[in-house]
């Protein structure tokens, strides 16, 4: 092997060489030496040393006018900024390489391409800093990366090309907001076998969900092409969520597929006239309405992305490329993840909005905070200083260029870009609200237009008209103490579930289908059965819906298990009790075909809903997919903490005919621990509970529909609002259910609005002997405290007793 004093090959760096090399090329040194044996490709190559860095600027008289240039700058002076920084990286490039160092750049490619027998290897020309992928700073994005370099001749020019941009300006800026000293940071390059990505796909991934912080999950972007345009935020990515902890062999834990547009994809450019080694393409409609990675390549990403996080022991920030010649996955940068992993994880700050109003423009939330302003478009990052404190910057896409503005924008809206971008990354750093890839966004959204950008609604990132009135508070997760009471949590959105997961709780005492389906799937599920016989407008929007998946009944059954999953995997190894669907026939007529399907009825509450919907001729093949959802987070997710309820049962033979059919579509009760539960919000329910508990493993009390139907009270009625849980007839019957259960030893809980809405109630359920309560994730610590102060008193009474005894 030749011997160096400027380069570094891959097999010869670790993580102790961040001060010769930077953290990027050591960290990609690190994984080819150490984690190739566990399977992890790494493309080689080699890095020059800060020494080489430091040489090339004294070598041309430059080290000392940077110094000057940079103490005299003023950073607040946008314009200042970008004279300095082009006057520096003009100096730079002017200059020519130290021979001693240009040689061994030389020697060292050379080594590189009869390592894989070519006489010139296209390479991939990457920035490494001294100070960058620190634990508390990730300089994503903030020198440049030039791709399909090839021959000697071309890698000399971009070596001093990647030399000035430790100059950018936002390079600049980003030094100085985090404190850093710009001559005390020195830049290493980079050379690495190019992955052709260009024939194939690649893109980012996270070893934790990049908005919640939460930690057992490694998000997956994908587009087309070579990786530049996922991070630059060029398109609008795939993305995918893996749970970690059941990521085995033989389970395929995908949690969440989102199909993104990837309108354009970066490819190998052969134009000899500009001298560019790649150029966009649009991509054709047949590919951007597919997934640009199998599940196979999903589940392999993520077992790399476990691997890495593994062996560094923190969150990591990854980037992936697949060949396309080859079909082999490889990971070309990998650097830890700064935003979640330095957050104090016992604090956690959440934003409500108090009120409503007109939604102008959704993509994907980025930052789960709220900001409001008045719109300044700005669509050239030469007129980024027309930007003003507090305004909300919009856009066709940010890169790292505009950073020295981001930070005064109140909120950020894009129309290009995904939650895994350099440009998201700022954003969550500096603790700006962003909602990327609207499409659309710059031509509704006009300058002055007062809007409120909240994203913290899930993963959905939504512009309101108006400056809308919300609150932010700081909880602190470890303040209180667990009541014997389980407090478990109400959940329907898998887009929040992994955020209120943090709440100290027992897991989810109600999981609603209903959100999945009208929100997640939007479709009735007989117009998916009954494709093929659809015709004109309705068979065109159900296909530009189910696009990426293999068929409209696996769409239904795929996107059922995903959200089911989300939220399983949220609380695993927690209970989660997943309520089968409960739509009323006017409410399934409102989803997509609808209204073919289903009756008219006068008093959908009381009619065609609930457990006689699943053994009917009309719904049997319906709920048969839930039915399969629901196996396949049990058995090929491994998520077995899921657990059934049945609602709206009638009578103790339709239980039986519905936990029968349950069993011959592969959900046996007590196979593999699978728990039936029924909703005790009928008169019946809690009258026959004996009879009822015999079939099943507990109830859960509805008490909306149980006030409702003991009262006689129309529950959407506002004429009727003075009859309330607190009546009399209606807490007899689940005092009566709640001996039932405790006397039969079964599970029995409470599902209702009652204990979110009234603290008394909660405590008469308490006192009951109530064994779980699910709240709605505002109310938890409020009703927790209250739990624990009646569980106090109960303790008390029953001290007294015994010493008078």
């Amino acid at each position: 092997m030749a011997e160096f004093s400027y380069i570094r090959l891959f097999s010869q760096l670790g993580m102790n060489d961040v001060p010769l090399v930077g953290g990027k090329n050591a960290s990609l040194g690190e994984m080819f030496r150490e984690l190739t044996a566990q399977g992890v490709r790494v493309p080689n190559g080699f890095a020059t040393t800060a020494e080489a860095y430091y040489l090339y600027l004294d070598h041309n008289g430059v080290r000392e006018r940077i110094q000057d240039a940079l103490e005299q700058l003023d950073s607040t002076d946008v314009k200042a900024l970008a004279r300095t920084g082009e006057a520096i990286r003009g100096w730079i490039l002017d200059g020519e390489m130290p021979a001693p160092v240009a040689a061994e750049i030389e020697a060292a490619y050379r080594l590189l391409c009869q390592e894989i027998n070519t006489s010139e290897a296209d390479v991939a020309v990457r920035s490494s800093a001294t100070a960058e992928d620190l634990p508390d700073a990730s300089f994503a994005g903030q020198q440049e990366t030039y791709l399909n370099v090839s021959g000697v001749e071309q890698l000399q020019r971009t070596c001093k090309r990647v030399l000035a941009s430790l100059f950018t300006d936002r390079a600049i800026m980003y030094r100085i907001h985090k404190g850093f000293d710009h001559m005390s940071v020195a830049l290493s390059i980079g050379v690495q076998k190019m992955v052709r990505s260009d024939l194939a796909s690649s893109g980012v991934m996270f070893t934790l969900d990049t908005e919640s912080g939460f930690r057992d999950v490694v998000m997956i972007t994908a587009a087309y092409g070579l990786g530049e345009n996922v991070v630059q935020g060029a398109v609008n990515p795939d993305e995918f969520l893996v749970y970690k902890k059941t990521l085995t062999d033989n389970l395929r834990p995908i949690i969440r597929r989102q199909l993104g547009s990837k309108a354009l994809k970066m490819i190998y450019s052969d134009d000899g006239v500009t001298g560019n080694a790649t150029r966009n393409v649009e991509v054709r409609m047949q590919e951007r309405n597919r997934f640009a990675i199998t599940d196979e390549d999903v589940l392999q990403l993520a077992r790399y992305a476990l691997a890495i996080e593994q062996h560094y022991q923190r969150p990591m920030d990854i980037e992936w490329a697949k060949d396309g010649n080859s079909g082999e996955l490889f990971v070309v940068q990998a650097r830890p993840e700064t935003v979640h992993a330095n957050q104090d994880a016992a604090r956690q700050v959440t934003y409500t909005l108090k009120e409503k109003g007109r939604v102008l423009v959704e993509g994907k939330s980025v930052g789960a905070r709220i900001g409001s302003g008045q719109v300044r478009t700005v669509l050239d990052a030469s007129h980024m200083s027309d930007l003003q404190p507090g305004e909300v910057l919009v856009t066709d896409m940010t890169d790292p260029d505009w950073e020295p503005v981001m930070k005064v924008a109140s909120a950020i809206v894009t129309n290009r870009g995904g939650r895994v971008c350099h440009a998201a990354i700022i954003a969550r750093e500096l603790g700006i609200p962003a909602v990327v890839g609207t499409a659309n966004g710059t031509e509704v959204l006009e300058d002055g237009m007062a809007v409120t950008v909240s994203c913290a609604e899930g993963e959905t990132g939504v512009v309101y008209e108006g400056l809308l009135a919300f609150d932010s508070e700081e909880v602190d997760l470890t303040a209180l103490k667990r009541p014997a009471t389980h407090i478990m949590l109400i959940a329907g959105n898998p887009g929040r579930a992994l955020e209120v997961s943090r709440l100290s709780n027992d897991g989810v005492g109600l999981a609603r289908l209903e959100f999945i389906i009208s929100h997640g799937i939007g479709i009735h599920p007989r117009a998916l059965l009954e494709f093929d016989n659809l015709e004109g407008s309705l068979k065109t929007a159900i296909a530009a819906r189910i696009a990426g998946y293999e068929g409209p009944r696996e769409f239904y059954v795929e996107r059922l298990a995903e959200g089911i999953g989300t939220i399983a995997a949220a609380f695993y190894p927690k209970p989660v009790i997943v309520r089968m669907s409960d739509f009323k026939s006017n409410e399934y007529a409102k989803l997509l075909g609808g209204e073919h399907y289903e009756p008219q009825e006068e008093n959908p509450m009381l009619g065609f809903r609930g457990a006689s919907r699943y053994h009917s001729e009309q719904f049997a093949e319906c709920f048969l997919m839930e039915c399969e959802a629901v196996k396949k987070v049990r058995e090929q997710m491994g998520l077995v903490n899921l657990e059934t309820m049945l609602p709206f049962v009638r009578t103790v033979d339709e239980a039986r005919q519905v936990i029968e059919l349950m069993a011959t579509h592969g959900l046996k009760r007590g196979e593999q621990g699978l728990r039936i539960n029924l909703m005790c919000e009928i008169p019946a329910n809690a009258l026959l509970a004996d009879q009822f508990l015999e079939l099943c493993d507990g109830f859960s009390i509805g008490s909306n529909d149980l006030t409702q139907l003991t009262l006689g009270v129309d529950r959407d009625s506002g004429l009727l609002s003075q009859f309330d849980e607190r009546n009399e007839a209606v807490t007899r019957l689940m005092e009566m259910a709640i001996r039932a259960c405790n006397a039969n030893n079964k599970y029995i809980g409470i599902c209702g609005q009652a204990p979110s809405d009234f603290p008394e109630i909660t405590r008469w359920l308490v006192e009951q002997g109530i064994q779980s309560i699910a709240l709605n994730p505002d109310s938890v610590l409020k009703m927790t405290q209250l739990v624990l102060e009646v569980e106090a008193g109960l303790a008390a009474q029953a001290s007294s007793s015994s010493q008078r005894a």
